[in-house]
């Protein structure tokens, strides 16, 4: 391995552990620390829901990104914002208004997890030759990954541990916050110290921010001009209709008691279940679909995938109907679920690399994973009140009911999909 190499190495897997950690904290930990809190899947699902807010938008201010400092300084700052974020978040919990200062918080940490997302990404680009982000794209999704294992598994299931040793819950999440919060003091110390200053990495002389909007308004209203735009739409917002739903209310589902329609699991169990079974399958199902798809293409996989991304939503329906006690049949049906995901999620990044194809890739790219964040928290925002009103039964029928949308446009598209397409992505 030459020096070069070893130096990519030593900040590139902590980078995007770095990235991955606060998204998941915002989407899913936060999702089982408030009904560990004791609040209502109504509340949960409407307050999460609008932390995706910050990654619909980030297209509107990453232009300055590029015109204040540099992509290195973006990433240190913002890593410090994700530690005072997580730090606040613990020092709030338990206090008696934890729900108004932990969510302050929380937006905090969104918005400093979306820069940062920007800031990292296009470091990566500056500070790597093409040929070299070719062999680390895989290295650092990996530790993307790694870091969704570690928050929403190990940290879960260590606040469970505390749960029980400690005796009382908001001591547990506090602590692990806690946690979080001193690993990113010592992740933005280290990134400090060890990432590179490439050549690239400068501030844009000559650019204004009058400059820059009007370039980001062009570029903008461009996407709004491509072919079979409501058909596009169409995809974008229902491919996972029933999955964006299904995703806020399926942790307090294995949490929530069996007087109430839940399967009663400890906060731990969850943590393993949910938070690494799952994962680990919905990644052996993401590597599945990419060999797949670079073998064939995307147009014969996309509805196979459809269908495995929405069909599995059916085992929720059979375990809120008969509320099975062995953890081993839930592990079960929760991996096959996420197996389903990873393999079925394939096709929406592709189709977004497919509509980005032109003279403003990059940007294009960017709003369309905008749109696929807005896909997920409206549908979001009310599923806590559809379930708390009709039940986890009937909540969950409903869900795959939001998954027939879906399947229709993955077919639509399919028509008009290019044989090749998917084999050089």
């Amino acid at each position: 391995m030459t020096t070069r190499n070893k130096n990519l190495w030593s900040w590139i897997p902590t980078l995007y552990f770095a990235e991955g950690l606060p998204n998941v904290a915002v989407i899913t930990i936060a999702v089982i620390m408030y009904k560990r809190l004791g609040l209502s899947n109504t509340d949960i699902a409407l307050y999460t829901s609008w932390l995706y807010l910050p990654w619909i938008i980030k297209p509107l201010w990453s232009p300055f990104v590029d015109l204040i400092k540099t992509k290195r300084a973006w990433i240190i700052a913002m890593q410090s914002f994700i530690g005072a974020g997580f730090a606040g978040i613990a020092f709030f919990i338990p206090t008696a208004h934890y729900v108004q200062f932990t969510l302050a918080f929380f937006w905090l940490l969104a918005f400093s997890s979306a820069t940062h997302d920007i800031a990292a990404d296009g470091f990566y680009m500056l500070g790597l030759t093409n040929k070299e982000q070719s062999y680390f794209v895989g290295i650092r999704n990996m530790f993307y990954r790694f870091a969704n294992i570690f928050g929403q598994g190990i940290l879960v299931m260590l606040a469970g541990w505390l749960e029980t040793s400690q005796g009382n819950t908001p001591l547990a999440w506090s602590i692990i916050f806690y946690l979080m919060a001193g690993l990113f003091l010592a992740l933005t110390l280290y990134h400090r110290l060890v990432l590179p200053h490439p050549e690239a990495d400068v501030k844009r002389e000559g650019l204004t921010p009058r400059k820059l909007l009007e370039d980001f308004f062009k570029t903008f209203f461009s996407f709004f001009r491509k072919k079979n735009l409501p058909l596009m739409f169409f995809f974008l917002l229902t491919y996972r209709l029933g999955e964006s739903q299904l995703a806020k209310i399926a942790s307090p589902f294995l949490l929530d008691k069996a007087d109430l329609g839940g399967l009663a699991l400890s906060t731990g169990k969850v943590g393993m279940i949910y938070g690494t079974i799952g994962v680990v399958a919905l990644l052996v199902g993401g590597i599945i679909s990419g060999f797949l798809v670079s073998r064939d293409g995307l147009k014969k996989w996309i509805l196979p995938m459809a269908l495995a991304i929405n069909l599995p939503d059916l085992l929720y329906v059979w375990m809120a109907a008969t509320t099975p006690s062995s953890p081993l049949f839930i592990s079960i049906c929760v991996a096959i679920e996420q197996l389903g995901y990873g393999f079925g999620f394939t096709a929406y990044m592709l189709y977004l690399i497919y509509i980005a194809d032109g003279e403003h890739k990059t940007a294009h790219y960017a709003i369309g994973t905008g749109f696929m964040a807005l896909g997920m928290m409206i549908p979001g925002m009310p599923a806590g009140w559809i379930q708390e009103h009709i039940g986890y039964t009937y909540f969950f029928i409903w869900v795959c009911i939001c998954t027939i949308p879906g399947i229709i446009a993955a077919w639509m598209i399919r028509k008009r999909l290019d044989e090749s397409f998917g084999r050089k992505v």
